[in-house]
């Protein structure tokens, strides 16, 4: 009887865990692709007579399309709205550098939500939220990472010298290197994660830093291109866009060859539009744009207009275009629903599910307007540098440099900016020749109205703690290091050759080691920091490329932390601060 009561216990056993786990891969995979710098004109499918995508074409055709589809003009502010499904100044994201692009550590990222409902979730290539806790990958839902600090290879953030060719990387944050070209490396990391978590739920997001700045590729993927007699520029920029593609084709057929391509999501989506000149239309040397007007930097169409493909086999139907306007901060609650994972009480989303219109359940979206802003520096600036995109209006207040050195604008600067409004037909006007704003006052009128409602609305919901701060002294990072990428402050900003700025941090009340690294001393002078009255000074000489303040007591709370060199009047940054919890 005891035997008999063995088997039945084990078979119900078997066969809960066998429904549990049948039920576990109702869920859909999910591969998330993001390219960097990629314009909308990018892409084969987008009549692109020279450059061939046939991967990434692949997707729409075997998916959905979204043809005005709206990011953010840069790099950061995209990724924080993708991943939270919130406008970015709602996050504390404005910008992609000198802490303007430390994401809150409050926000809550698609990650975190799928990995809390039993996804495998990793990232592969670029965050650019944050290199320091509480803002890492790691920090916000990601089990496994594979990342490029700061928002590229070789920037202020990484080790001098550091390439696209073997790259220093940070795997599950260790610092690591890696042989190969980096968009192979975080392809062949993707695909080993699709392969170890085939049996589960999983959330891969193969973030790709190509075709970003520098334009470092092979001759492989560039020669054909040259061979066409482009413009150096364009060869490099669409050797990588090529060596891209086919690393979508490795993972597309990976997909397949697992059984599980039915079953997943792939998306493939850019941050915003290509990288050319800071200035809003400057262009490459005959880069196809399809006819649209700006760059990146710019709230121009061909700034904020990406390519967004989505296919699901089991659920989208192949083909399909959409007219409809959607945007960056859809993608987290699309997935969500997707997924049937609930959004959190008291989660404040700004974007829609695109599901309903994927699955045919509706046929067009609720009519809406997506509001895009960003600039340097932490603090917002109304009317500088926005605009409300509709289905069929567009305004914007254009700026030609919004990265450039900039202070809060003046009384009179708001009034100009103001009657600079302009106003676009993007129906039947898309490459934005047409300024109609002075023939509808009123719709100019009341789309600032709307805008300015969301400018203090986000402002509000955005709340006091900003910047974010970085944490030092913690148990999740205790070695904590600063660079130039995280600074702030007036002197952050511009050319300056005697560029210095500060750190927002927190500090756990403990004894640390603070090293400070930077080039070769010109001459014999002091190192010097500064944090909550605390000041320190070590001698220098000539050549030295580091010192160390051992044994330093540094109190609990929140504070400026300076690191800088002088050399009898002048003062100069250093490259980075080491902050090490020794006890």
């Amino acid at each position: 009887m005891n035997y008999l009561k063995f088997i039945c216990l084990f078979v119900i056993l078997n066969l809960g865990f066998a429904l549990k786990n049948s039920f576990a891969q109702k869920r859909p995979n999910v591969l998330l692709i993001m390219t960097d710098d990629q314009g909308v004109g990018d892409i084969g499918i987008h009549n692109n007579n020279i450059l061939k995508t046939p991967n990434m074409d692949a997707i729409a055709k075997q998916g959905a399309e979204f043809k005005q589809f709206i990011v953010n003009f840069n790099c950061s502010p995209t990724r924080a709205s993708m991943l939270t499904g919130r406008d970015n100044y709602r996050t504390g994201v404005v910008g992609v550098t000198e802490t303007s692009h430390l994401m809150k550590s409050s926000e809550v990222t698609i990650a975190r939500l799928l990995s809390d409902a039993g996804y495998s979730t990793g990232i592969f290539g670029k965050w650019h939220l944050g290199d320091s806790y509480p803002m890492r990958p790691s920090d916000k839902g990601f089990q496994e990472t594979l990342i490029h600090k700061g928002g590229g290879i070789g920037q202020a953030s990484d080790p001098p010298g550091n390439s696209y060719f073997n790259p220093i990387l940070e795997h599950n944050n260790v610092r690591k290197v890696f042989d190969g070209y980096c968009d192979d490396i975080f392809a062949d990391a993707t695909l080993n994660f699709i392969d170890k978590n085939k049996d589960k739920p999983f959330f891969a997001f193969y973030a790709t830093n190509l075709p970003h700045f520098p334009l470092t590729v092979s001759d492989k993927w560039a020669d054909p291109f040259r061979k066409m007699g482009l413009h150096e520029l364009n060869a490099r920029t669409y050797g990588m866009v090529a060596n891209v593609d086919a690393n979508i084709g490795r993972l597309l057929a990976k997909l397949k060859e697992l059984g599980i391509e039915e079953n997943t999501i792939v998306i493939f989506m850019s941050d915003n539009g290509p990288r050319t000149k800071r200035t809003k239309n400057d262009l490459y040397p005959d880069r196809y744009s399809m006819n649209l007007r700006g760059t990146k930097t710019s709230v121009y169409e061909n700034g904020i207009r990406a390519p967004f493909f989505i296919k699901w086999p089991a659920k989208i139907p192949h083909g399909v275009k959409f007219t409809n306007l959607a945007a960056h901060i859809d993608v987290m609650p699309t997935l969500l629903e997707a997924c049937d994972v609930a959004v959190p009480k008291g989660l404040k989303l700004d974007g829609l599910s695109l599901m309903p219109l994927l699955t045919s359940k509706v046929k067009n979206l609720t009519e809406r307007e997506i509001f895009i802003q960003g600039h340097a520096g932490s603090e917002p600036f109304k009317y500088f540098h926005f605009t409300v995109r509709g289905q069929r209006y567009k305004l914007i207040s254009p700026t030609d440099d919004p990265y450039g050195d900039i202070r809060r604008p003046t009384d009179a600067d708001v009034k100009k900016m103001i009657a600079n409004l302009e106003l676009y037909d993007i129906e039947i006007d898309s490459s934005e020749i047409n300024n109609i704003a002075k023939q509808y006052p009123e719709i100019v009128k009341s789309m600032l109205s709307r805008y300015e409602n969301w400018f203090d609305q986000a402002i509000k919901d955005r709340g006091p703690d900003w910047p974010q701060r970085i944490y030092l002294g913690t148990p999740f990072q205790k070695n904590v290091q600063l660079s130039r990428f995280d600074w702030g402050g007036p002197g952050a900003f511009g050319n300056q050759s005697n560029k210095f700025g500060y750190w927002e941090v927190f500090s756990t009340a403990a004894r640390y080691r603070i090293t400070l690294r930077f080039q070769k001393a010109p001459t014999s002078g002091l190192a010097c920091f500064k944090y909550q009255g605390l000041e320190k000074n070590i001698q220098v000489s000539e050549g030295k490329t580091s010192v160390i303040f051992d044994d330093i007591e540094l109190p609990a709370g929140s504070g400026r932390f300076e690191a800088f060199l002088k050399f009898d009047t002048k003062e100069t940054g250093v490259q980075f601060v080491d902050v090490e919890r020794i006890n």
